[in-house]
């Protein structure tokens, strides 16, 4: 059982900060060129140096990113366990949602069949 499970409240923060286009945009540049500050952010991105600080800041609380101090600098990274058990919690959430459509979809299909009967 990783944390999501554990304390809903940090599925809800993950939902919230893989929601928003612009962290998930950040999260790729993030993965594709590894550890880097929001100012290289800012140059890769549409966005200005705060956006992406704001962004980072709701990811890092999400778990999905770590800041590390370097002299002045403030370096981020993705954490690959959080985001592997991210992706787990996003899995299970889908399987949860299939599970909900199929039986509204059992309950419509048994009430077509009733009302094409009667």
């Amino acid at each position: 059982m990783d944390d999501a499970e554990r304390r809903p409240e940090l599925e809800d923060e993950l939902w919230a900060a893989v929601g928003e286009p612009s962290r998930r945009r950040v999260l790729d540049v993030l993965l594709d060129r590894g550890e880097t500050t929001p100012t290289v952010l800012s140059r890769a991105l549409p966005l200005t140096r705060q956006a992406i600080a704001k962004h980072l800041a709701v990811l890092e609380r999400a778990g999905l990113v770590e800041a590390r101090r370097q002299g002045r600098e403030v370096r981020y990274s993705v954490d690959a366990d959080r985001v592997a058990a991210a992706a787990d919690a996003m899995a299970r959430a889908a399987a949860r949602w299939d599970r909900r459509l199929a039986a509204i979809k059992g309950i419509a299909e048994a009430i077509h069949r009733e009302q094409a009967g009667a």
